[in-house]
């Protein structure tokens, strides 16, 4: 339809998060976390850092609780998390995969578990899913602050891994590869934009649509496992069409 950006799942999610700020922070002092003990604490020599910084300041979380948040994951008494993930299916054989950091993975699994039997899921054995989706590196950043011809930003960016550029109302969506993902994050920053999120998406190959309130049903369950506290990123193979669009900003 007219006006519909193809990265719309993305671009759901993010908005659902967004609604939930004060889980945004928490996820984004697990991921600070987890990449200061992973690459120390300097995020001119550690991408993952950088990225999680990147991503504080497109919630507009506060330079101090970011600064704190990095003090403590490299102290002596910091939390120590593991990244796990699980997959699974919603109803109407929609595939769920389910990005979580965590303290607890007896807690987690039970929880996610309960979370997909509860609202007409299934949860599956890990590797059983992975196929479906492709792991790409995604930036969304503001339109206006792209001081060049927007052709010419998008040339200067395919030497850097860019596969698909994409730009609908007052943002952008760059697309890498996976392994693309750490030259073109230094890319984009040498520019000075203002980056909305820098994140390591699962897109799926393929989508399946839905009628409208089977669509709903299927986030209903995509939203529970996003509350989750462990629960960092939730993908799935869902298309959203625009009347699920509106739907969900009618929602949020």
């Amino acid at each position: 339809m007219a006006g519909h950006s193809k990265w719309a799942n993305i671009k759901h999610r993010k908005g659902a998060q967004d609604a939930k700020r004060g889980k945004v922070f928490t996820r984004i002092i697990k991921e600070i976390s987890v990449a200061v003990k992973e690459g120390g604490e300097d995020p001119d020599s550690n991408p993952r850092l950088r990225m999680a910084i990147q991503n504080a300041k497109g919630v507009n979380m506060p330079k101090d609780n970011v600064q704190r948040a990095i003090n403590k994951a490299s102290g002596s008494n910091a939390n120590s998390y593991l990244e796990v993930t699980y997959e699974g299916y919603a109803p109407n054989g929609i595939a769920i995969f389910v990005e979580c950091t965590t303290d607890n993975i007896n807690r987690t699994v039970a929880d996610v578990r309960a979370i997909f039997n509860k609202n007409g899921g299934e949860l599956g054995k890990n590797g059983s899913l992975e196929f479906l989706f492709d792991r790409k590196g995604v930036f969304i950043i503001e339109k206006a602050s792209i001081l060049k011809n927007i052709e010419e930003f998008e040339m200067n960016l395919i030497d850097f891994g860019l596969e698909e550029f994409e730009t609908l109302d007052e943002v952008c969506t760059i697309v890498c590869d996976y392994a693309k993902f750490g030259s073109m994050q230094e890319k984009l920053c040498s520019f000075n934009l203002n980056i909305s999120s820098a994140e390591l998406n699962r897109i799926p190959k393929s989508t399946k649509e839905l009628d409208r309130d089977s669509a709903l049903q299927v986030l209903q369950l995509v939203n529970k496992l996003e509350d989750h506290e462990d629960v960092q990123q939730v993908f799935h193979d869902l298309k959203i069409t625009s009347q699920i669009m509106d739907s969900i900003n009618e929602k949020y």
